[in-house]
Formats: C-alpha cells, structure tokens, sequence
C-alpha cells in the first residue's frame, strides 16, 4: 500500500495533468476558428447586405431625383469613408470560400 501512493502520485504528475492541459489547449484551439460553414454563411451574409444596400442606394436616387429637397445624407457619409472597397478587395484577396 506505501508503495501505490507515490505511484498514483507520479503518474498524475506526469501522464493526467499534461493529458489534462493538452485536452483543453486542444479544445480552446477548434473554438476559436471558423468552420467552412461559417466563412460560408458570412460570406452569403455579406452578399446579401451588398445587394440591400444598392436597393437602397437605388430608392434614394429615385426618390433625389423627385424630390430636390431630399438630401441621401448615407451616401454621401459613405463616400467619405469608402470602405466598401477595401472590404471587397480584401474578400478578393482570399479567394472565394469552397474554390
């Protein structure tokens, strides 16, 4: 019996606490990364938001072009900034998700 006890001790210092440590480092590690679904659905988001917001963009000319007093204060807030197109050609830059 005085023999198990420093046994049991050795082994859950030397094989269960780095068993123990590498398991979770291993867990917090596939957490933090997006899947290839996920690229996927904020890559569909992205295209989506795209889409809505030259509706947009195309209901406000509309309705500047009717009406004179109408000011699109959005696009002339995003013109300033253009970050559209950095964001795009970042996405460029990547590669299409599934290619």
């Amino acid at each position: 019996m005085e023999n198990l006890i420093p046994l049991v001790a050795i082994l859950a210092i030397f094989v269960g606490l780095p068993w123990i440590i590498l398991h979770y480092v291993t867990r917090w590690k596939t957490a933090a990364t997006l899947t290839t679904d996920d690229e996927a659905m904020l890559e569909e988001l992205y295209s989506l938001a795209r889409r809505l917001q030259d509706r947009v963009e195309t209901v406000e000319r509309l309705v500047a072009a009717d009406h004179p007093d109408f000011q699109p204060q959005r696009l002339a807030h995003e013109r300033e900034f253009d970050s559209q197109r950095d964001f795009d050609r970042m996405i460029a830059s990547k590669g299409r998700v599934g290619q």
